[in-house]
């Protein structure tokens, strides 16, 4: 939605006021602004309402029926713990506003469950081969699951967590997915393309970006389907105090004997058909920025060889278990189970 639909300026009238806020419906709130967009003041029907019992007319001015002093965050300034304390207050829609008090944009909790401060980027180079031949004409990415190409399903995610900015690494039919998207502006979203002339790897595509602004980074495979929470790993991140925190897929292995625990030939002990637990990389990242210090522009990287560096530097390495839906869309099978699946996630 256009956050214009939002603002009203001071000299408006009442009558056009409650026109707008008819207009908006489920999202009825107005932010009053000055001749440059600074934030006056708030009104809705109940504001209205309340301001004709005391007897002010259609003709009184609107910034007598406001509310002055409004909940607002700041573009790149909001803590993640502020913006949810204000959905605890059971507040629909806070104006988000520059360092000069304008307003540039409008949180709306219908639609967004978070604003994380990440540049994000999306991995969609690859060729697919194991899918072939339904990607002998058509990128990975753009296979659709369901209604939509599975990169958009990522894409559409992320946005409702508020994050706008985004680069694309693509080459294998690279175009089809420029095309698609374009700019990102039918999705409210900045999107840039890194153009791979040969592969990369995971993070080796990433030395081609010269304009990273935030100090994290979430990088993932834009061929999973998942309803991981991005908030919620965003939070382990920082409470972890890692530099790299790798999103984990939960595996179980049962193996159906007893397994013999030897020593030196001799049997010490055995375990009747034990079930072990591991962790496997889900292909999604958070990390710092300072740890694209690490990488040389054009050469290849990929996501194990910079973890292992990574620890040998003493990093700090964690990792964050899925506890939702995960699939690496990675051959006909799941591309098959994928089709049902959408029909009952919550994305």
């Amino acid at each position: 939605m256009d956050f214009r639909k939002h603002l009203i300026p001071e000299n408006e009238n009442i009558k056009e006021a409650l026109q707008r806020l008819n207009q908006l419906a489920i999202d009825a709130i107005l932010f009053v602004v000055d001749k440059n967009d600074k934030l006056i003041g708030s009104l809705t029907d109940g504001d209205i309402r309340r301001g004709l019992i005391k007897g002010y007319s259609f003709e009184t001015s609107i910034l007598e029926y406001i509310q002055p002093n409004p909940a607002y965050i700041y573009r790149n300034k909001t803590a993640l713990e502020e913006l949810e304390s204000f959905g605890k207050r059971n507040l629909k829609i806070i104006p988000i506003l520059d360092d000069e008090h304008r307003v540039v944009d409008i949180f709306n909790f219908r639609l967004k469950k978070a604003l994380l401060p990440l540049d994000t980027v999306l991995m969609a180079g690859g060729k697919g081969e194991r899918l072939m031949p339904l990607t002998s004409n058509c990128p990975k990415p753009m296979l659709k699951v369901g209604a939509k190409p599975i990169i958009e399903h990522n894409i559409d995610r992320l946005t409702t967590y508020g994050i706008n900015k985004m680069f694309i690494s693509i080459r294998y039919l690279g175009n089809q997915i420029k095309e698609y998207f374009g700019s990102g502006e039918n999705k409210n979203v900045d999107i840039k393309y890194i153009e791979e002339d040969q592969p990369l790897g995971t993070f080796g595509a990433m030395s081609l970006i010269d304009s990273i602004e935030k100090d994290h980074i979430l990088l993932m495979n834009s061929d999973l389907l998942t309803n991981i929470d991005f908030a919620d790993f965003y939070k382990s991140f920082l409470r972890s105090e890692a530099d790299l925190m790798i999103a984990s897929i939960p595996y179980q292995v049962k193996v159906p004997y007893a397994v013999l625990q030897i020593n030196n030939g001799e049997v010490i002990s055995f375990d009747e058909k034990p079930t072990y637990d591991f962790y496997s990389n889900g292909g999604i990242y958070i990390f710092k920025r300072s740890l694209l210090s690490y990488l040389k522009k054009g050469e290849y990287f990929d996501a194990t060889d910079f973890m292992d560096l990574l620890i040998k530097e003493k990093k700090k390495v964690s990792h964050y278990p899925i506890v939702g839906y995960w699939l690496d869309i990675g051959n006909p099978q799941d591309f098959e189970r994928a089709q049902l699946d959408i029909l009952h996630l919550q994305m």
